[in-house]
């Protein structure tokens, strides 16, 4: 993997976990020379994961609407930044660009990213790693509503398991690294919370 998008909130949270982990998960990147493709912002989660990233000289991609330039304080000290015209060619450019995803904590945002990725592998759009990085059980809630998907017939199995779940970087990464679809584009991944 040599580009990973990472989806988080342009607010930091409330809780020192969530800041800790994303810069924790920048550092992670540029010591094992992996890009970041971010959504460009200084601002939140977004700015703590940049800024490690660039403080342990790795390599970031910003990718930023033009509305949000200045609502989210568009990063001035990524190498490359992209500025388009539509929140969907945002999407669209990170997602091409990735050769994964990963989901921290943030808001509707993140939620919206993080589920287009996970629809476009179930419809097999793409084959890429889809992850989350589940920091202080942040996202428990979520899951638990992805279970209840499934108990009501909403989700099918093994699509419930699109997902690859972690709360260690190391072993994220690693699971991310082994990921193999199958040819129906569906995976197996042991949920690990």
């Amino acid at each position: 993997m040599k580009r990973i998008a990472v989806f988080c909130g342009s607010s930091a949270g409330n809780e020192t976990a969530y800041k800790d982990a994303g810069k924790a998960i920048g550092i992670y990147l540029a010591k094992n020379n992996i890009e970041l493709v971010f959504g460009g912002g200084k601002v939140g989660m977004m700015g703590i994961i940049a800024d490690a990233v660039l403080e342990n000289r790795g390599k970031v991609v910003g990718v930023i609407p033009s509305i949000l330039k200045v609502k989210e304080v568009m990063h001035p000290d990524v190498q490359e930044m992209i500025v388009t015209k539509t929140m969907h060619k945002r999407k669209q450019i990170m997602y091409d660009m990735s050769d994964g995803f990963i989901a921290l904590p943030g808001g509707f945002g993140t939620l919206d990213e993080l589920f287009e990725t996970v629809t476009w592998s179930q419809l097999v759009l793409h084959q890429k790693p889809v992850a989350i990085l589940n920091v202080a059980g942040f996202f428990d809630p979520l899951l638990e509503m992805v279970n209840t998907m499934v108990e009501k017939g909403f989700i099918k199995k093994p699509n419930d398991e699109i997902i690859i779940i972690d709360t260690n970087i190391e072993s994220l990464f690693e699971k991310m690294r082994n990921f193999q679809p199958t040819m129906e584009g569906k995976h197996y991944f042991k949920k690990t919370r």
